[in-house]
């Protein structure tokens, strides 16, 4: 593997530590993957315990699955700060009840100060159920001072 490959590896590796270690990813049951520049997949298993009175996950799972999907993806291009989300879109196409929902983040512009990602959610079924686009700019948080990526 060329050495230019093996650093953006070793960046998604360390991207994939920092989910990890956030502590609010000990509240979902979740897993990242970053599949390649400007690409993330995370797979959500929905239980009842995040549902609304109606019967079905409420959309501040949505929100979080969409964000983090986009968020990574977007971050997979910026090696060196820890990007903030700035806005973000979500769209609601179906209602999520329990079982695994995956989280498709995809990088669509930007390369210094300002990035933009959407993601999807697919249903276990391998339906959509919900869509969002996310604005996302460099902090000044450099990344390799953040202990989860720094493993």
């Amino acid at each position: 593997m060329p050495p230019e490959n093996e650093g953006a590896e070793l960046h998604y590796r360390a991207l994939e530590r920092l989910y990890v270690s956030a502590p609010v990813n000990r509240v979902f049951d979740s897993k990242l993957e970053i599949t390649g520049k400007g690409h993330s997949r995370l797979t959500f298993t929905v239980t009842k315990d995040v549902f609304h009175a109606a019967g079905a996950a409420h959309g501040t799972i949505y929100f979080k699955m969409l964000d983090d999907a986009a968020f990574y993806a977007a971050n997979t291009l910026a090696t060196d700060r820890f990007l903030l989300t700035t806005s973000f879109n979500l769209h609601f196409t179906k209602p999520v009840r329990e079982g695994e929902v995956v989280a498709e983040g995809r990088w669509v512009s930007g390369k210094r100060r300002v990035f933009v990602a959407e993601s999807r959610l697919i249903d276990a079924e391998g339906d959509e159920i919900g869509r969002g686009t996310g604005t996302f700019m460099r902090s000044r948080m450099a990344l390799s001072g953040l202990p989860g990526y720094t493993a």
